[in-house]
């Protein structure tokens, strides 16, 4: 690639219009000078033939994705992947490391996220030449790019105002058996669960609309019996229906939840497709929450695919509520930092789109509320107990109990064990963990 060419997909920041690029972070690792690497990630991305034969014009300037910031991180390590590094027919001993900053122009694409993941996740991102790893690690969007999106309908503060709940993290509960119950016992257990204190009953996520347990029977019953829970507790609850499935049923899925009591609908949305997200969000008349299917093979390599708060953003944006994510749990592999990172992302100023609530998910119990609301020093969270609520002892009435009473402990500044001495689910539950 020639000097000037090179030169072509680089440019300061101040010499474009902020209001016509998103921002893209990448870390890349390449076997080649990092300055002409990027150049050719800008290339592959963009407008990877920027002229006609024969004919004097240049797309770049107007349609090229232009680098406005590269470090090199380390130039004597090792590849991360000596196995791609081989792929690509080199049996070089080190690599570039690099952090790159990449500006693009949106009116390549629109404002249309199936385009924009094209561009920026898509084959002329991880199929450039010379380059063996990279991971798209964020993604910032202008004013302009996000007034196109109408976000969540409810976000915070309307699940809050539906609930009645200002004070605390709100308490989800996935009732388990999860597959393979029938709906008449599967509602009863939701039931128990709220009338020991949860707020959110739902479905799992593996848990569709199936012959042995269709929406249409599951949500009714449940819908009932949620209404039977308020009036014997006085709180408002939600009853969180799965209606994941082919796109062309989730309209049709919604209307019979919601019809039949479902306050909520909950869409596998990596696995389901944003775009299907974002097409429900201009129907539902209920709160749409994300669970997190179809993630991790995006987000565990840290030298490859794409980092989970850039798909935080785009859910933010397609319209969900709520989001469920992976939390603090070895078996979810997910750092502290990247636990704040997505709640972050959930609830930073995106625009004017509302505030979506961050759900960290992962083996959770009572003992969880403490560390979590530490780490995000905020109470707008939510936590989704599957074992902890429905395998109590106690049973799920039990199991609920001690997240409430979990919660009592963190805000009278004591600690579990001396809560417990006085509440006996809460004692359960700690002694559960112990096992």
């Amino acid at each position: 690639m020639k000097k000037s060419d090179i030169d072509a997909f680089y440019a300061d920041p101040a010499s474009l219009d902020r209001q016509k690029y998103i921002v893209l972070n990448y870390y890349l690792e390449t076997l080649i000078d990092p300055h002409e690497a990027a150049a050719h990630l800008c290339q592959e991305m963009s407008t990877a033939q920027w002229s006609r034969v024969g004919v004097n014009e240049d797309y770049r300037p107007e349609f090229g994705a232009k680098v406005v910031r590269l470090e090199v991180l380390d130039d004597q390590a090792p590849p991360s992947s000596p196995y791609l590094v081989a792929a690509m027919g080199s049996s070089a001993a080190r690599v570039f490391r690099v952090d790159v900053v990449i500006w693009y122009p949106y009116h390549n694409f629109g404002t249309k996220i199936p385009n924009l993941l094209t561009a920026v996740c898509g084959e002329g991102v991880f199929h450039t030449p010379n380059i063996c790893a990279i991971r798209l690690l964020d993604i910032d969007f202008p004013e302009s790019f996000l007034a196109d999106f109408q976000g969540p309908q409810f976000g915070v503060e309307g699940l809050r105002e539906m609930l009645g709940v200002r004070d605390r993290p709100l308490l989800f509960g996935v009732i388990k058996p999860n597959v393979g119950l029938a709906p008449a016992p599967f509602a009863q257990l939701g039931f128990e669960a709220w009338l020991g204190g949860l707020d959110v009953a739902k479905d799992d996520e593996q848990l569709g609309d199936v012959a042995w347990s269709s929406v249409e029977e599951r949500s009714h019953r449940l819908g009932a019996l949620r209404k039977r829970a308020e009036e014997l507790t006085g709180e408002k609850k939600v009853y969180l229906c799965n209606i994941t499935d082919e796109v062309d049923r989730l309209v049709e899925l919604h209307d019979i939840a919601v019809k039949n009591g479902a306050n909520a609908v909950m869409v596998n949305g990596m696995a389901a497709g944003f775009s299907a997200v974002r097409m429900l969000r201009k129907h539902a008349r209920v709160p749409i929450v994300s669970h997190f299917d179809f993630m991790a093979p995006f987000i565990q390599l840290p030298w490859f695919g794409v980092k989970d708060q850039v798909f935080t953003k785009i859910q933010r944006m397609a319209g969900f509520d709520v989001l469920i994510y992976p939390g603090f749990d070895s078996r979810l592999k997910t750092s502290k930092e990247d636990v704040l990172a997505n709640a972050r992302a959930c609830l930073q100023p995106l625009g004017s789109l509302k505030p979506m609530l961050p759900v960290p998910a992962g083996s959770q119990w009572a003992g969880s509320l403490q560390p979590l609301y530490e780490t995000l020093g905020t109470v707008d969270f939510g936590i989704v107990p599957g074992r902890a609520v429905f395998g109590h002892p106690q049973g799920p009435r039990g199991g609920a109990a001690s997240l409430r009473q979990g919660w009592e402990a963190v805000r009278k500044g004591v600690s579990l064990e001396e809560h417990a001495r006085v509440h006996e689910e809460l004692r359960l539950a700690i002694e559960m963990q112990r096992k």
